[in-house]
């Protein structure tokens, strides 16, 4: 995997993530303004099934659907990223993006990727064969 398709999955999977979070927290706003729960004091105790309820339920499940399939495409990208780190002769951006992984810094560790990190198919690419060696 390229670092420029683990890029656009990286980037993909926080918009994705974003999203679905500004359409849950949206949704479930609008439903407490609106009328939608039935409230005494600082419990909710019922909700009044309307359409438009059902509506605000429906926009909420989108809303968690983008937060776990942005959650997914952002562990396929560190995934990738590992995979095509462990092509590198220097281990560095290896071990560091599967140690910050690990320790719940994956999105810190991408970001540093993303913006600096190398490719190692492209290195790969570079470096000579040993049937081109053996001409030189």
């Amino acid at each position: 995997m390229t670092k420029s398709t683990i890029t656009r999955l990286f980037v993909g999977g926080v918009v994705a993530v974003v999203a679905g979070l500004f359409l849950l927290v949206a949704s479930a706003l609008i439903a407490l303004f609106s009328g939608t729960f039935v409230i005494e004091g600082p419990d909710v105790v019922g909700i009044n099934a309307t359409p438009q309820a059902w509506i605000f339920v429906l926009l909420g499940l989108i809303g968690v659907l983008g937060l776990i399939g942005g959650s997914i495409v952002g562990l396929v990208a560190w995934i990738g990223a590992l995979i095509n780190t462990a092509q590198l002769t220097d281990k560095t951006w290896f071990v560091l993006l599967f140690i910050l992984g690990l320790f719940s810094f994956g999105f810190v560790a991408m970001l540093a990727y993303v913006i600096a990190g190398p490719d190692g198919t492209q290195v790969q690419a570079q470096q000579p064969t040993q049937s081109q060696q053996a001409w030189t």
